[in-house]
């Protein structure tokens, strides 16, 4: 397995059919899941080359995609589309995830049991060769990206407070706004 951006059959039919789409309007491929439940929802995860997204970006994707799937036709049943940035608590889909979010919070899933566990949570230490490696508690230990199943990001201050940086840094959000966060991120670590 090559990444983790689409896991059953129908997901990876889907990723085929519109990563080149994807690719052509600029953005990266994250996360493809076909959902079912009382309704199917086709769940679409992309970014930027920069990791940032746009509303305006998911309507744009959102109508490319609608378009190549109405021809290809890979979902049997009725569907919703949706289109969505990867969030802050993102998924980790690529080797190069696990290298670009050294040093944060995250939860691994692997296939098989390692160790006696399928479940890792700690620091992501960044990648040797075709292994990820997160500092738990008995120490740093690599997993090879090929037995993983599932990996995000955990949802911490420093993650936040980073994110606001990144976007307060590229002219997304002014400095009150930013402020105005820092005040409640600290507030509530001194509530701790």
């Amino acid at each position: 397995m090559s990444d983790l951006i689409a896991k059953a059959a129908i997901d990876r039919r889907v990723q085929e059919i519109i990563e080149p789409v994807i690719s052509d309007m600029g953005f990266e491929l994250v996360r493809v899941r076909l959902m079912s439940g009382k309704s199917t929802t086709l769940q679409i995860m992309a970014q930027k080359p920069d990791g940032t997204i746009e509303v305006d970006d998911c309507g744009q994707i959102s109508t490319a995609v609608s378009a190549v799937l109405d021809v290809e036709d890979p979902i049997l049943d009725a569907y919703t589309l949706e289109v969505s940035s990867p969030g802050i608590d993102r998924p980790l889909t690529r080797l190069k995830d696990f290298e670009q979010w050294k040093g944060y919070e995250a939860k691994i899933e692997t296939e098989e049991l390692i160790d006696g566990r399928r479940r890792f949570k700690g620091e992501l230490a960044g990648t040797e060769g075709d292994e990820v490696l997160i500092e738990i508690e008995e120490g740093t230990i690599g997993l090879k990206f090929e037995w993983l199943s599932d990996a995000k990001l955990v949802l911490t201050d420093e993650l936040i407070r980073e994110v606001l940086r990144n976007r307060k840094d590229a002219g997304q959000i002014d400095e009150t706004q930013f402020d105005d966060v820092e005040t409640i991120i600290d507030g509530d670590e001194e509530n701790d």
